[in-house]
């Protein structure tokens, strides 16, 4: 856990400030959490996600300066609190779910992702097969809801983390003629991503627009 590793292009060394604009870009995630904090008065949930993405900032700056495998979980730990948090109001307040359900699906994220991972491991190694799995899932929301304005901004969202998943993929590739590397461009993107996807919400639990269910039979 104490241990440290180089994983990306802007790191030389194993001292703190060996990736200062990967540490300092972290900024965006508290930019955002500061910018929908207002838009989720009186939405408990909308809260709690803004809060937990100033705290992704947090354990993505530890990681980004500590390098090591207690920063590492920091860094993940929230991101996946995150995961779950949305996933619970988008499968309750989106899709018309019960709790039950609703905690159910969240739950369900861990073996959805593993075997994500197992299918596509190979093509898109360390952390990518998770973040691509949560992309497929925004997108598959997006689109059960597409002839609404949520499903089209899920569907935004969904585009702007694939994207963002491109540059943290080109991080290793582009080092040796731009070692600064594109991590960066990830914290900026996702720092975006995350507080357009809380607005998201926001709006959708605002418009009091009701949430379809699944056809019976």
């Amino acid at each position: 856990m104490f241990e440290q590793v180089i994983a990306y292009c802007e790191r030389t060394d194993f001292s703190y400030w060996s990736e200062p604009v990967n540490a300092v870009t972290n900024i965006a995630f508290v930019i955002a959490a500061v910018y929908v904090w207002p838009r989720t008065r009186g939405l408990i949930l909308a809260r709690v996600m803004a809060v937990v993405l100033a705290l992704i900032g947090v354990g993505s700056y530890l990681w980004h300066t500590h390098a090591t495998g207690w920063s590492s979980v920091a860094d993940v730990l929230f991101i996946v609190l995150f995961i779950l948090v949305y996933l619970f109001a988008a499968t309750r307040d989106y899709l018309g779910a019960s709790a039950r359900v609703a905690a159910f699906s969240a739950a369900a994220f861990f073996p959805y992702a593993a075997g994500f991972a197992w299918v596509f491991g190979a093509v898109l190694p360390g952390g990518n097969a998770l973040y691509a799995s949560v992309a497929v899932l925004i997108a598959g929301y997006g689109l059960w809801l597409r002839r609404s304005a949520t499903g089209r901004g899920l569907l935004v969202g969904a585009g702007i983390l694939v994207v963002s998943l491109g540059f943290r993929m080109a991080d290793a590739p582009v080092c040796a003629a731009f070692s600064v590397g594109t991590h960066f461009m990830w914290h900026i993107l996702n720092g975006v991503m995350l507080g357009w996807m809380i607005l998201v919400y926001c709006n959708h639990m605002r418009s009091g627009a009701l949430a379809p269910r699944p056809p019976s039979g």
